[in-house]
């Protein structure tokens, strides 16, 4: 049982830092990536669906996404989903694919993502002391109710702290590393 809490302790805040991750490797660096389209989803045939299984996403060159559909009936459907992304991306159609031009990052566009990051960052933190927060209250129901003694409540209470200074010292790390990344011009 106490295994299974370390474990459960560790695997959910392992989740919060992957989740933080990922959102973090779709902020537009210098380097463009596909990744950027991965939370398009498109209505198809009554069933949301992500872009990426709906076309071939490629990098045609330093600054633009080249899209070519499986079904070109879709177009417009994507280019008002890239619109409604909230990525601040222009589509333009052609007739046998979708480019999406990358707009230069500006020193004040890199400094609101750098907000951005920065708030998701503290978003994360703020998981991860709440699952301590919730792992030392379990600590406290089992010890009350005579299953764990003071010792075994120590050690559990260490554990859970060492993975709360661990998770929270990647996330730092991460943020610093995508921070350089932005403000390199």
């Amino acid at each position: 049982m106490l295994t299974t809490l370390k474990e459960r302790v560790y695997i959910q805040m392992d989740k919060c830092f992957l989740l933080l991750k990922k959102d973090l490797s779709k902020v537009r660096t210098n380097r463009i990536s596909s990744t950027i389209l991965d939370d398009i989803y498109i209505e198809y045939y009554g069933t949301s669906t992500a872009l990426s299984k709906l076309s071939h996403i490629i990098i045609e060159n330093n600054n633009t996404l080249k899209i070519t559909l499986f079904d070109v009936s879709i177009k417009n459907t994507v280019e008002k989903a890239i619109l409604n992304s909230n990525l601040g991306l222009n589509p333009v159609s052609t007739t046998s694919c979708i480019r999406v031009p990358m707009p230069n990052l500006t020193e004040s566009r890199r400094k609101n993502l750098i907000k951005v990051i920065k708030h998701d960052a503290e978003n994360a933190r703020i998981s991860i002391r709440n699952i301590r927060r919730e792992a030392n209250s379990r600590i406290k129901i089992l010890l009350k109710n005579k299953e764990i003694n003071k010792d075994i409540e120590q050690d559990i209470k260490q554990n859970v702290q060492k993975n709360t200074d661990l998770f929270i010292k990647k996330i730092n790390d991460i943020v610093e590393s995508k921070e350089k990344e932005l403000l390199l011009i």
